[in-house]
């Protein structure tokens, strides 16, 4: 029996609306689940704190996410708050936190579950496939930094390292390992999505990755540029089981995935290190329905489940990942009954019904779970 320590970052926009929901679905589950037991702190942080304050991340608040065995963010930033140079405030606070917590691999699922909309539902098996980005490197290493001369040239360097790739890599194996395999045919299989045959630093990122694919022969492996992966993505998914990227093409590409299978409100994510974890939801603040009740708080409540089954993996604690499946039933259960969905899935209900009905359907055994 472990306490769990957990800092949650409600943010700005539709943030506090989708954190208050999944509280309410964490409380269910603590309530109805003996030893699972989660101390969780509310901070303030993001947009809306810098416009108070001039502060978007305190020290106090860092520090906090930092002790703390998992974060759990919902939503941060604002177009409209901005620093003196012109950048929004969800960006710079971000990589600050990812730095932070080393958090080196962002993980997406995208999984099509029933009930949820999508063109491809009657045309495949079905569709389950978790995209894996490099969180630190690539492309977004030239945050903060670039260059730019006068008002005719700006650069910003991609960066690949073999210590970066081969940690990204070698989660998106361990996590194959876990895994049914692809919908088509169960095969596991890590694929490499890059522009190998164009940039130097992203062949050498494919290099990299399969000399970690030799460590784990029994997992196949392919590569695949990601021009052609954005086609195979729409017509063939479920012949997918984990992909490995850069940042700046995975960020792209959990996008896509998010819409073949319902859209942002069911997308939840992962940012993981070998001691940290960071979990939120794909979407942004969407500021035009804060404080309506109208958002979608599936993607967080996913996201938590994410991390509640890593917590169990980190710590070989079995009432933790038992809780990550009865949320994510729970969640798929609503959505497959259909008769409360909010609407950017194609229905009229709020926010706080889709938290009731999903701590409602909670209700699910143990046994559920391990059957699923």
């Amino acid at each position: 029996m472990k306490d769990y320590r957990i800092a949650l970052l409600p943010g700005d926009g539709i943030g506090p609306e989708c954190m208050s929901a999944t509280r309410t679905v964490l409380d269910r589950i603590i309530a109805e689940t003996p030893g699972l037991n989660l101390q969780m702190t509310s901070h303030r942080a993001g947009a809306e704190l810098y416009r108070d304050t001039g502060e978007t991340l305190p020290d106090e608040v860092l520090a906090d996410c930092v002790a703390s065995d998992a974060v759990l963010l919902s939503a941060i930033g604002l177009p409209d708050v901005r620093y003196p140079d012109g950048t929004e405030v969800q960006p710079t606070m971000m990589v600050g936190l990812r730095r932070a917590l080393d958090v080196h691999s962002a993980v997406r699922p995208v999984k099509l579950y029933p009930g949820a909309p999508c063109v491809l539902r009657d045309t495949g098996p079905g569709i389950d496939f978790v995209i894996i980005r490099e969180n630190l490197e690539g492309l977004f290493a030239s945050f903060g930094g670039g260059a730019k001369v006068g008002n005719e040239v700006a650069t910003d360097t991609l960066v690949v390292t073999r210590r970066g790739t081969s940690r990204v890599a070698d989660f998106a194996f361990r996590l194959a390992q876990r895994r049914n395999g692809r919908p088509s045919d169960g095969k596991k299989m890590v694929t490499c999505v890059d522009k190998a045959n164009v940039f130097r630093s992203l062949a050498f990122f494919r290099e990299v990755f399969f000399d970690v694919a030799k460590k784990h022969p029994d997992i196949s492996s392919d590569a695949v540029y990601v021009d052609a992966m954005s086609l195979y993505l729409v017509q063939n998914p479920w012949d997918f089981d984990v992909l490995v990227m850069e940042n700046q093409f995975g960020d792209i590409l959990s996008d896509l995935g998010a819409g073949l299978v319902g859209g942002l409100g069911l997308g939840p994510s992962g940012e993981i290190g070998d001691e940290h974890g960071l979990f939120q939801p794909s979407h942004g603040t969407a500021p035009q329905l804060a404080g309506k009740n109208v958002a979608n708080p599936m993607a967080t409540m996913l996201s938590a489940a994410m991390m509640l089954d890593w917590l169990g993996d980190q710590h070989n604690d079995p009432v933790a990942i038992d809780a990550a499946a009865r949320l994510e039933m729970a969640v798929a259960k609503v959505l497959e009954d259909a008769s409360v969905r909010t609407r950017d899935i194609g229905g009229t209900s709020s926010t706080s019904d889709v938290a009731d009905a999903v701590a409602d359907a909670i209700g699910c055994t143990k046994s559920c779970a391990a059957s699923a």
